[in-house]
């Protein structure tokens, strides 16, 4: 069953088992949130990202930009940059309501309002944030010899996380994942700059990852691959129009050896590319670590604020590329990270059950074509690094 996403708003006085974190430096003498927010906002700008995830102008930029777009105002009380910093205070170090009601001396009812008033704000301006690809060839590709012509209409990464939930007794049998714990499976589509395209959240964590890819390319909003590009899947998924996936059953030698074939070459220099899964989920835990601690909101809420993370994610990347958790993600080239990856393993079972689904999807003929294209792929990469290691 697919949960359909809706505004909700949302009484979230209480804990919820998890502990509430607040920084140390909060210990110091604040009066209340006021000065906090002012004390923050007029320091380093070290203080803003520690307190609030991102860089003081970044805050700023978009306290101007929900002001400007009028989705946010000033109270008699509380002004924008004050309900915004309550909010990424909240999603940015998992605090729950009464934590922060002592910290900022304003009731429950008055958190609990205006979280979920700018959660609304963002939401408000995802797409704007939250943009498909376009048809240049990515500097990743293009200029790395491993990768390049042979990817060059590979414009990201397709790939799905579960992220905890909290959902009532009677809703929990079909959010029970694989491994027995309660999740949302999220899918999402992302380029190699560490930017998300798309995004797909709520569908249970019992759902296969095919099942919601298909899902994400079937629904009205929908994820659309420009004509000739496809993105990169691993083998969870299927190889069909517009998403590559390696070859299965294909094992691939490590620690120095060089692959024995086309197949194997191609699912080494595959896997590489597919790195940036771990890099972008990792910056997006990182900067909001509400998302890992299934917070206690009603299940439509939980689903907003993945999709509300993801375009601030975007939106801290287009304005400030380099800040520090980014830099934590930075790319090390310096590594040989070919004698690193491990061997794909997938439950082929399942894989054949799944693949009868896309048959109301896409055509055998296309189907065919997705197959050769892998295939050609595979051999203008395996031709030319035979030619480069016989000229050594």
């Amino acid at each position: 069953m697919e949960i359909e996403f809706s505004m909700a708003s949302t009484d979230d006085d209480k804990d919820g088992g998890f502990p509430n974190f607040i920084p140390k430096e909060l210990s110091l003498s604040v009066t209340n949130g006021t000065k906090f927010v002012d004390e923050v906002l007029s320091g380093e700008s070290e203080r803003c990202l520690e307190n609030f995830r991102m860089d003081k102008q970044v805050f700023y930029k978009l306290c101007d930009t929900l002001q400007a777009r009028g989705l946010l105002r000033h109270t008699n009380r509380i002004k924008i940059e004050e309900q915004l910093a309550i909010f990424l205070f909240i999603v940015g170090h998992n605090l729950r309501t009464r934590a922060v009601q002592e910290l900022f001396k304003y009731s429950g009812e008055t958190i609990s309002r205006h979280f979920n008033n700018v959660l609304g704000a963002i939401m408000q301006i995802t797409r704007d944030y939250l943009q498909l690809p376009g048809s240049d060839v990515t500097p990743e590709i293009s200029t790395d010899p491993r990768f390049y012509p042979y990817f060059k209409d590979c414009v990201g990464v397709v790939d799905g996380i579960h992220l905890p939930v909290m959902v009532g007794v009677d809703e929990q049998g079909p959010f029970r994942d694989r491994n027995g714990l309660l999740s949302q499976n999220v899918l999402a589509a992302f380029s190699f700059d560490l930017k998300f395209h798309y995004v797909l959240a709520g569908w249970e964590g019992s759902a296969s990852d095919l099942r919601v890819l298909k899902s994400a390319i079937t629904r009205q909003y929908s994820l659309s691959v420009p004509e000739g590009k496809y993105y990169l899947v691993d083998g969870k998924y299927a190889n069909m129009p517009g998403f590559i996936a390696p070859y299965g059953g294909v094992p691939y030698n490590l620690g120095g050896y060089h692959p024995k074939d086309a197949r194997e070459l191609f699912n080494q220099r595959h896997a590489l590319l597919k790195r940036v899964s771990a890099r972008i989920f990792g910056a997006l835990k990182i900067r909001f670590p509400i998302l890992m601690s299934a917070p206690p909101y009603p299940l439509q809420t939980q689903i907003k604020l993945v999709i509300a993370a993801c375009a601030l994610h975007n939106y801290i990347r287009r304005e400030k590329p380099d800040d520090l958790i980014f830099k934590m993600f930075e790319e090390d080239t310096s590594i040989d990270v070919e004698e690193s990856i491990p061997p794909l393993h997938m439950d082929h079972s399942m894989m054949q059950m799944e693949n009868q689904a896309l048959d109301t999807v896409f055509e055998p003929e296309q189907l065919e074509f997705s197959s050769q294209l892998r295939d050609s792929i595979a051999s203008d990469t395996w031709d030319d690094y035979i030619r480069d290691f016989s000229s050594v």
